[in-house]
């Protein structure tokens, strides 16, 4: 039999290559991981004008999707004011990257209004037309939820909308990433009125908003997600208001 020192420098040797092994893959691996997280989120924006592209996103593979990104998209980042910031202004905020797709919503919600920046995705069509992709996020029944709104060349009518969610109820909350049908509504809603005034989208509760121009049904049996919802997009799209109205 071993004696007990033997096993204890068996056990701390084979430890020790375990843990060298596991360090090596994390390391190994993480331009990997970090690659498929940006093509995930470059997804998550297409998915807001999912209509619109020539193809299904979800089957294109990362160099289509990042072609999109080349020659059709243009990425911003705006402050509080409305004012485009250089890339110099997003490495300061903590995003060395200095794009659009490098900003953390989740990181920027719990700053300071003043403090906090907002990505904007402008898509150019192949008719020249161009739609603004804005994002924004909020909290659900039980954690984050955040989406995409892609509004048309006249910064007001919703071309698409994409949602998605870090743990709602599957059938219930879970509908706003699931429901195709409930997702739709809000094509051809109006973020202002008549007057130029900022209204958002409403979710209610009651339902009956097919003619009503800035209000969606809500989701039965989920009423605090669509209110997340609801209030994720009156105070995600009015932080964009200033850019809107000041390049309108």
């Amino acid at each position: 039999m071993h004696s007990t020192a033997y096993i204890t420098r068996f056990v701390l040797i084979m430890t020790t290559i375990v843990a060298m092994v596991l360090a090596f893959l994390s390391f190994g691996l993480k331009p990997i991981h970090k690659k498929n997280e940006a093509v995930y989120n470059k997804k998550a924006i297409l998915s807001a004008i999912a209509d619109q592209l020539e193809g299904d996103y979800t089957k294109m593979t990362d160099d289509e999707v990042q072609g999109i990104f080349d020659k059709n998209i243009t990425q911003e980042v705006i402050n509080m004011e409305g004012t485009v910031l250089g890339s110099e202004d997003v490495i300061a905020a903590g995003y060395p990257g200095g794009r659009a797709e490098d900003i953390d919503m989740r990181k920027e919600k719990k700053k300071s209004d003043e403090d906090r920046i907002f990505p904007i995705y402008t898509y150019t069509k192949a008719d020249g037309e161009k739609l603004y992709i804005l994002s924004v996020v909020g909290n659900g029944l039980w954690d984050a939820i955040w989406g995409n709104i892609a509004l048309k060349s006249d910064k007001n009518t919703i071309a698409g909308v994409a949602f998605d969610h870090a743990g709602e109820t599957p059938g219930l909350g879970a509908e706003i990433k699931d429901n195709q049908a409930w997702v739709d509504q809000f094509k051809g809603k109006s973020i202002y009125d008549e007057q130029g005034n900022f209204v958002s989208v409403d979710v209610k509760k009651a339902g009956g908003t097919k003619n009503l121009p800035h209000a969606v049904d809500g989701i039965t049996g989920a009423t605090i997600t669509a209110d997340g919802v609801d209030a994720m997009l009156e105070d995600g799209l009015e932080f964009y208001e200033p850019f809107l109205k000041k390049n309108n």
